[in-house]
């Protein structure tokens, strides 16, 4: 399984190179309903393409993604998108569109 991101800059209509990204694990209860927490796994910074290509979400469960986009975006210095990964043996890609004022996420391809 394999886990990447695109974080593109709408406003400027460009990549957004130079993001910090960090890759957090839902950490669930006891009786697995709930999460109560997350354990940072790996963080990366975009390259001059936005991309970050190999994370290392390798097993089912909650996972997500923190931007560090104070750079980008002042009225979002943050932007995190928490995700469940169902089949590991997938490959999931999420992507971030970013603009000063806005942002969306999907799952990509």
């Amino acid at each position: 399984m394999s886990l990447s991101t695109h974080v593109l800059d709408t406003a400027a209509g460009r990549p957004a190179a130079g993001v910090p990204v960090r890759l957090e694990r839902g950490v669930r209860t006891l009786d697995g309903d709930a999460i109560k927490g997350w354990r940072p796994v790996a963080e990366a910074v975009t390259d001059d393409d936005g991309r970050v290509r190999d994370l290392p979400a390798n097993q089912a469960g909650p996972w997500r993604l923190v931007f560090d986009t104070a750079a980008r975006s002042p009225f979002f210095p943050q932007v995190t998108v928490a995700f469940v990964i169902s089949d590991p043996a997938e490959h999931h890609h999420v992507p971030l569109l970013l603009s000063p004022h806005g942002y969306t996420t999907y799952r990509g391809s």
